[in-house]
């Protein structure tokens, strides 16, 4: 069969390929009650007519789509295996345009959709899963870069690590890639499907089976799962969030160990199912000696947050009112804290929703944030409902925060990161008046529409349950969840580079005086003698372990890819001076001016170097061998 760039025309190429007698046996099998549901046609509606005639007849009755699923079935039967398989393309290809336009309406629907909040990220190549500090110059990785269309037949198929803190960007990075293949921009000719699969969101599933995850994600009960999985080499499946695989809803599900999907993840990752697919994981560092014992030959990339040109293109955006705008950055830009802590995408936004919080109220900063636990308090304090309710005592101030960290800590507890409307109404909680701390997801179950909630961002989570310690009246010490942590890190001593939850960290910058002071004024709340006793003993043990805070890594490797971005500036520019200046006026030596500055447009320097004539050779060599100058390639 000739190459048909349509459905309709797949179906009459494929109807002229056959015989006269084939043909007539074609038309015999169309009667078949047991081989097609629907509408069929009569013996006399098919006699005399041509293969044109018949195809035109299929397409008014089934449409395109089907009246090629019709002919490849019947084909099928027929054992006319080379021309079924090669409707089975035309089948896949135009599926593969539902799917795309599926993608693009969805993001669309989203409030705030991926093609309005995303800002470019630094991603740099790590040569392991390792977390230590870098002592070598890093390499700059783009996101079309990462499924290199050029493999090695003898290599395996690729899986990308994606690691980064909470709030680096990650799922937002994964969404935009899924829409940017969506629209074509990404990956042309290279992938069939993008999958996006959401950790959190996949133990909705009932059953953990490859058919029906390929359905959710296409969210078509109708997909066609075996055409679909017949090139597995063309997928990429996007995993988003490893580190939230959590516990199944369904209460027949609730067992030790892994749920059914989970189990199927794992089977993906582990190369157990379609190993022939591409995979990117996304992670937090935490669940990556977990992850790694399942992975074969992966590539690490991890995720640095915004650059400080992107850092300053987020704040100008989030603010559209020019004035607040000018206010913000100048304040972002007056701290040192809060300006390096906006290079995590995650607290930028944290920042600027608690700056415009406080201007619409008409209130004045006083105080800026000394760490990240501040931030989030700030944000906390300004969004939570006045104490006073007014008139609705099931909104009180305190009734809410206790809430918030009770559920929160269930959540930690039990692997929990969706919670169901009864999960709230429990911790007398309504998500609709809390849309500062939660969000809604709508899931389609049946013919039913199931409203769950989770935290804003898992850091959200974290913190309240950091809160849950102090501000539940019923307890006397911090509990067993910070104690165990405590202890394995103890135990693990040696595994140096070991990261904290940001629970712990939360509490850890509590425990300080003038942090534990700042938190009793700003929540109103006394902290109990016994809590603060923990908290110092917690403190004292925490300071014997070697250990690092979130997003130290991410601020390191930024610090470290500045300065490689900044030698490799200056070294390039030395090089054209010196060969301008060669062409010139040859001497016995050269004079050479580097002038380099960085995206924030905020320093810049100038340099005078004097170089012998005699090396001018040699340091174009170095020059041209160095790594790190951008993209890899």
């Amino acid at each position: 069969m000739a190459l048909a760039s349509n459905p309709r025309e797949a179906l009459l190429l494929a109807l002229s390929d056959l015989d006269e007698n084939g043909f007539k046996i074609f038309k015999f099998h169309l009667r078949d009650k047991t081989l097609l549901e629907g509408q069929r046609l009569t013996r006399g509606e098919l006699e005399g007519l041509s293969r044109v005639d018949l195809a035109s007849r299929l397409i008014l009755m089934y449409g395109a789509q089907d009246a090629v699923k019709v002919a490849r079935k019947v084909l099928t039967v027929m054992n006319f295996l080379e021309l079924a398989d090669q409707l089975s393309h035309i089948c896949l290809n135009d599926y593969r345009e539902i799917y795309r336009e599926h993608v693009r309406s969805l993001e669309e629907r989203q409030e705030e959709g991926v093609h309005r909040v995303y800002k470019q990220l630094l991603l740099v190549a790590k040569p392991s899963a390792a977390g230590s500090m870098p002592e070598q110059e890093l390499d700059s990785v783009t996101v079309e870069a990462l499924f290199d269309a050029e493999e090695k037949p003898d290599q395996d198929p690729p899986t990308v690590v994606l690691q980064g803190s909470a709030g680096t960007g990650k799922t937002t990075l994964a969404r935009k890639m899924v829409l940017d293949w969506a629209t074509g921009t990404l990956y042309p000719g290279r992938f069939d499907y993008v999958f996006y699969v959401s950790c959190r969101e996949v133990v909705l599933l009932p059953e953990g089976t490859l058919d029906q995850l390929l359905i959710w994600c296409c969210g078509d009960n109708t997909a066609p799962v075996t055409e679909i999985r017949r090139q597995p080499g063309r997928l990429l499946f996007i995993l988003d969030g490893y580190d939230e695989l959590q516990r199944p809803f369904a209460a027949r599900l609730r067992r030790p160990g892994p749920s059914r999907t989970e189990d199927l993840l794992r089977r993906l990752i582990r190369r157990e199912v379609l190993p022939a697919c591409s995979l990117l994981i996304t992670t937090r560092p935490l669940a990556l000696r977990n992850l790694q014992s399942l992975l074969r030959q992966p590539c690490h990339v991890h995720v640095l947050g915004f650059s400080n040109e992107e850092r300053e293109n987020y704040l100008n955006s989030y603010f559209p009112d020019e004035e607040q705008a000018k206010k913000a950055i100048d304040f972002v830009r007056g701290s040192e804290v809060l300006y390096k802590a906006c290079q995590v995408p995650g607290i930028c936004w944290v920042v600027c929703s608690w700056l415009k919080g406080q201007m619409e109220r008409g209130r004045e900063v006083s105080e800026i944030p000394s760490n990240g636990t501040d931030i989030f308090m700030a944000y906390v304090s300004t969004f939570l409902p006045p104490g006073d309710s007014e008139g609705c005592p099931e909104l009180t101030r305190d009734r809410v925060l206790s809430g918030l960290c009770s559920l929160a800590a269930e959540g930690i507890q039990h692997q929990r990161f969706l919670f169901e409307e009864a999960d709230l109404r429990k911790h007398s909680l309504d998500g609709p008046s809390l849309a500062a701390f939660l969000s809604s997801h709508d899931y389609q179950e049946g013919l039913d529409i199931k409203k769950f909630y989770s935290f804003r961002h898992i850091s959200f989570q974290e913190f309240f349950h950091a809160m849950s310690y102090l501000v539940k009246g019923d307890r006397c010490q911090l509990g067993a969840g910070s104690l165990r942590e405590v202890n394995r890190l103890l135990e693990d001593k040696e595994q140096a580079g070991d990261e904290l939850t940001l629970s712990l960290q939360f509490l850890l910058d509590i425990a300080k005086k003038e942090s534990s002071l700042n938190f009793e004024l700003t929540f109103h709340f006394k902290i109990p003698p016994s809590i603060k006793q923990d908290l110092k003993t917690l403190k004292d043990q925490m300071n014997s372990i070697k250990h690092n805070r979130t997003w130290d890594l991410e601020f390191s490797l930024y610090e470290s890819k500045m300065k490689d971005m900044v030698k490799g500036i200056q070294m390039n520019k030395a090089v054209i001076k010196m060969q301008h200046s060669n062409e010139k006026k040859p001497q016995s030596k050269s004079s050479v001016h580097v002038k380099t500055s960085l995206s924030d447009a905020k320093k810049e320097e100038q340099k005078s170097l004097v170089v012998d004539k005699g090396d001018t050779a040699g340091t174009q060599t170095k020059a041209s061998n160095g790594k790190g100058r951008g993209k890899r390639h």
